[in-house]
């Protein structure tokens, strides 16, 4: 178990992305940020998602995404829907 997968919302798959990407703790998750976390991840796997963008936000604020306020979550609505195909 690495640190990355003690962050809340950080499973072994998206922390193998993490890695694949070269985000390999969560300093280096909170310097990069979620938005840029999130289009390192979609470049290898075009199905990163809208979940997986909010948890990465949640992972950086340490709580599960669920539970991030409605007005974080509509910026990153509004970031993931500019990325949409």
């Amino acid at each position: 178990m690495s640190e990355l997968s003690k962050l809340p919302n950080i499973g072994k798959v998206l922390e193998q992305q993490l890695v694949q990407v070269g985000i390999e703790t969560p300093e280096q998750l909170r310097q990069t940020g979620s938005n840029q976390a999130w289009l390192h991840i979609k470049a290898i796997d075009p199905s990163a998602c809208y979940n997986r963008l909010c948890a990465l936000e949640g992972a950086i604020r340490g709580v599960r995404w669920h539970l991030l306020s409605d007005a974080v979550k509509k910026e990153l609505k509004e970031f993931y829907n500019s990325f949409k195909s």
